[in-house]
């Protein structure tokens, strides 16, 4: 009779040590999982960056690129400097003031945009030698979508009736294109453009 109750106690210790060594091999293979799942959403994640990078470098940037010309203070817009390489010019010699934000019924003198630009602006100009109200009514509000770092004025005399330009950067077209404008200030707005420190 003694040796029943020893063999039940024998048989339950067996049954939890069974059960504590089945409850950890569950806990082990849970943590793994847990790891594996991990790895593979890191992984994923590494693969979803690294293609959205390569398809912005990929990704053409809107606009026609002209090599820098520097970034050349003058003192004022009748000092004489060698012309610039586009029209109206996207990198070159210019004032050391900037042009106000926003729209200009006036042209802004190139030297001076040029600022603008360099400091990560955008300037949206239009030729209409017999003005163009509508047009300006369609560029006004999206220029005003940006408190600052975009710049609206006529630009009399260019050979497109709308230009964009950036540092280094210019797309000029005759048809309004909210998307093609929208697309091209969202690329190069607040870039900074100075030169390192040397």
């Amino acid at each position: 009779m003694s040796m029943a109750p020893q063999s039940d106690r024998d048989a339950r210790r067996q049954q939890r040590l069974a059960e504590r060594a089945s409850a950890a091999r569950r806990a082990r293979q849970q943590r793994r999982l847990r790891t594996l799942l991990w790895v593979a959403a890191g992984v994923i994640l590494i693969v979803a960056a690294g293609g959205w990078v390569a398809s912005q470098a990929l990704t053409p940037k809107p606009g026609t690129f002209f090599p820098s010309q520097g970034n050349t203070h003058i003192p004022s817009v009748d000092t004489p400097h060698p012309p610039y390489n586009s029209d109206p010019p996207t990198s070159g010699w210019h004032l050391p003031s900037l042009a106000r934000w926003g729209e200009h019924a006036q042209p802004v003198p190139r030297e001076l945009q040029l600022h603008n630009l360099e400091d990560g602006g955008v300037v949206v100009q239009y030729n209409c030698p017999d003005g163009c109200p509508d047009l300006v009514a369609k560029l006004r509000p999206i220029v005003n979508r940006y408190p600052e770092k975009v710049l609206l004025a006529p630009y009399p005399g260019m050979d497109a009736r709308i230009a964009l330009t950036a540092w280094t950067r210019i797309d000029k077209f005759d048809e309004f294109d909210e998307e093609r404008i929208t697309r091209f200030i969202n690329a190069y707005r607040g870039i900074d453009n100075h030169a390192p420190a040397r």
